[in-house]
Parts: C-alpha cells; structure tokens; sequence
C-alpha cells in the first residue's frame, strides 16, 4: 500500500492517463478525417482508457486536504500530536486577554457594522430611484416612437394623397388646354363663317 502512495506512483500513473488520452484523441483524430487505420487506433485508444478508468477505480481516490501540511500526524489516528499549549490544560483560560480591551473592540466592530448597514440603505434607496427613473424614461421613449411611427404613417398618407392631387391636377390641365383647343377652334370657326 506504501508504494501507491509513493512518488514514482503517482508519476507513473500520470503518464499512463497522459499517454491514454493521447490515444484516444489521436484515434478520433483518425476516425474524423478518414485516415487508414482509424478504426484499431480508435479501439487501441478506448482500451487504453478503460484501462485506466478500471485503474484508478481499483487505486481509490486521493485525498484532496493538505491538512497535513499544517498538522503533520492528523490523518494517522495512532500519531503522538502534541498539544498547541505545554503543560495542564486544565481551565479553559486564555491568558493576555482583557474583558475590557475585547468589549471596546466589539463595541467599535459593531458600530462599524451599523455605519455600514446604513450606507448599504443608501445604495439600496439610490438604486431604487435611479432604476425608477431608467423605467419611467424606457415608458417615455415607448411614447415616443409609438407617436413617430404614426406620424410616419400619416406622412405616407399625405404623400399618396399628394400624388394623387398632381395626377387629378395633370388631367384637369390636360382637359382645360383640350377644351380651350375646341373654343379657339369654335371661335375662329364663326369668324371664318361671318366674314
């Protein structure tokens, strides 16, 4: 058990992923652009990586605290851990600490909580104003381009509208110069008759 827990181990079984998933992603490699071989590289790969999946199952997982770092000793149950503090641990004393140090300390900690609640209710209020206002002005520009695109509309109108008087015009012009074509025609009939 002591050699899974060794260096070289772990650096052998690095490599034996390493190498793994190399096989498997060169054999994908070869299955998606259709080279010679693909499939038994594609199978060498994927049994590679059952392998180690079978593997690491078998090995159990690593612990993933470094508690020990600090406290060497804490993962064996039999280790002899000395005591942080020499001598009778009797009453729970704790020596240096003034009642009256501790409380002039709390005091001011919570003094500077409330300060900070205070402003967090600020923020809170300014925010409340300034996304009220970001709505109000959203609602406004809604107005806005509702009234424009009816303004568009009726200006469309007014522009057929306009076509059509210029066509009625042109008619009536053409109709009037037709008109004042038959009375000089009438007209220089009847001189020409009376002379």
């Amino acid at each position: 058990m002591s050699f899974l827990k060794s260096k070289g181990f772990k650096y052998l079984k690095n490599l034996l992923i390493g190498v793994g998933a190399a096989f498997v992603l060169a054999g994908a490699l070869f299955k998606i652009e259709s080279w010679e071989g693909a499939s038994e590289m594609l199978i060498l790969g994927m049994g590679i990586e059952a392998f180690i999946f079978l593997f690491l199952g078998v090995i159990g997982p690593e612990p993933d605290y470094y508690w020990d770092k600090l406290y060497p000793g804490l993962s064996n149950y039999n280790s002899d851990i000395q005591p942080l503090i020499a001598g009778d641990v009797g009453a729970a004393t704790t020596p240096g600490l003034n009642g009256e140090v501790v409380e002039q300390q709390l005091g001011g900690m919570l003094t500077e909580l409330q300060t900070m609640s205070k402003s967090m209710s600020s923020l809170k209020a300014l925010q409340e104003a300034d996304f009220s206002g970001t709505s109000e002005q959203i609602r406004q520009m809604g107005n806005f381009y509702s009234k424009l695109n009816e303004a568009m509309a009726d200006l469309a109108e007014t522009a057929e509208d306009t076509k059509a008087y210029k066509h009625n015009m042109e008619q009536l012009n053409n109709n009037l110069g037709q008109l004042n074509s038959v009375y000089g025609n009438m007209i220089g009939a009847m001189r020409g008759g009376l002379q």
